[in-house]
């Protein structure tokens, strides 16, 4: 049984557009929440064009779900995450002025990076997931690392799966399959969506957790958030 994390990045992204507090974010994770997600989801990105650093500081405390910080962990990045103390930091390796992910990272090429910060967060008792494409190789050295879990970008599979489902899902399940062999707890998200996460669910057992914002908030539009927040629920169970 996967939980459901909803991202609240797009609900940041309409309030900045108007500037003031409309809607609120802290609010709509409050609600998220209330109508039975099993977590909430942030990326505070360097330029706060949606989250932002004090978004974290005001929704950490206030919550009785799980709390997944995601992001580049730059030296603000880091202390925010530690300060909050949040369940879980999900790191990523996105350039400052990136759009969204797009790619996982080289556990190979950062491992030394990646162990400095990984440990240190560790110490702190904050669970660690890296955010990798579905490779082995990629896989295996998180695990090195000493990350608890891994993330799968599962872009490749949302965008391939209208055309050929059994085709996009494989090279996912071999990637869990390590991930499960080495110990990793395993998360999965990007581009996920009520056409796709059911068959995601169903071939990948290993599944703890899944974050979903663009999609879920887009169905919010014609669903409700509440409607909307049981069907994703539906698909992980």
């Amino acid at each position: 049984m996967a939980k459901l994390s909803v991202n609240i990045n797009k609900i940041a992204t309409i309030r900045n557009a108007r500037g003031g507090n409309n809607p609120d974010v802290l609010q709509v994770a409050l609600d998220c929440e209330r109508f039975g997600a099993d977590g909430i989801t942030v990326h505070p990105r360097p330029d706060e064009r949606h989250i932002r650093y004090q978004d974290v500081r005001d929704i950490k405390p206030r919550l009785t779900t799980e709390f997944n910080i995601e992001g580049y962990p730059q030296r603000s990045f880091i202390d925010l995450v530690k300060e909050v103390h949040s369940t879980q930091v999900t790191l990523v390796p996105d350039s400052p002025d990136q759009i969204t992910s797009n790619h996982g990272w080289d556990t190979v090429a950062n491992y030394d990076f990646l162990v400095d910060v990984v440990g240190e967060f560790r110490k702190s008792g904050i669970r660690t997931s890296i955010f990798v494409d579905p490779d082995a190789r990629m896989v295996e050295m998180a695990a090195k690392i000493g990350a608890d879990r891994v993330e799968l970008y599962t872009e490749p599979y949302a965008s391939a799966y209208p055309t050929d489902r059994e085709a996009a899902i494989a090279p996912f399940v071999k990637a869990a399959e390590v991930a499960h062999k080495c110990g990793l707890g395993l998360n999965a998200g990007h581009d996920l969506s009520l056409v796709n996460l059911r068959y995601l669910i169903d071939c990948i057992p290993y599944v703890d957790e899944v974050s979903i914002g663009h999609a879920l908030i887009c169905d919010a539009l014609y669903l409700g958030l509440e409607e909307t927040v049981q069907q994703y629920l539906k698909c992980c169970r």
